[in-house]
């Protein structure tokens, strides 16, 4: 489907699921990282499997990394697939900032990265989680490639920095 011209783009996306098929895209892309989350509070209050320090490492990687993605997206325009194809994306909202780099890709990697450096079990699964979100950001068109994967590595850089920090005392 075709992209309405720039001053009809709003904060929704009026085209979002006309297609069943592209569901899982739009999850992938636009909720998958809010699951993430949602699945952090609920292992750290509900179930008590993963500790406060833990919680905490994951919860300051993921701002520390999007305070610091939102800084380069201003010093780097960069334009997105769906800008050059014409095609509307595949998310909730239709993105009006730089695309490099992939903050969505960044703060899932951070969040992912800061539990498998304490849980590697459990880390896993948030791995599979933030690789779900940066490929969803590709086929949802508002990202390439190049994105995700620097967005990805500065996000388990920061989550690797931010694990050294001990905000209880020694652990």
């Amino acid at each position: 489907m075709r992209v309405t011209p720039a001053h009809e783009w709003l904060f929704m996306n009026r085209f979002l699921l006309t297609d069943p098929q592209d569901w899982a895209i739009t999850f992938l892309a636009s909720f998958l990282l809010w699951f993430m989350y949602f699945g952090l509070i609920i292992l750290w209050i509900g179930k008590g499997r993963i500790k406060k320090e833990q919680a905490i490492h994951a919860l300051a990687a993921s701002a520390i990394t999007w305070v610091l993605v939102e800084m380069l997206k201003s010093f780097i325009p960069s334009v997105r697939p769906f800008q050059l194809s014409g095609y509307s994306p595949l998310t909730l909202t239709i993105p009006n900032d730089s695309s490099f780099p992939s903050s969505h890709a960044a703060v899932a990697f951070a969040l992912a990265v800061s539990i498998w450096l304490h849980d590697k079990k459990l880390g896993w699964l948030f791995i599979i989680g933030a690789v779900g979100v940066g490929l969803g950001r590709i086929l949802a068109n508002v990202h390439f490639i190049f994105d995700i994967l620097f967005g990805g590595w500065l996000g388990a850089v920061i989550a690797y920095g931010t694990s050294k920090i001990h905000f209880f005392g020694k652990a």
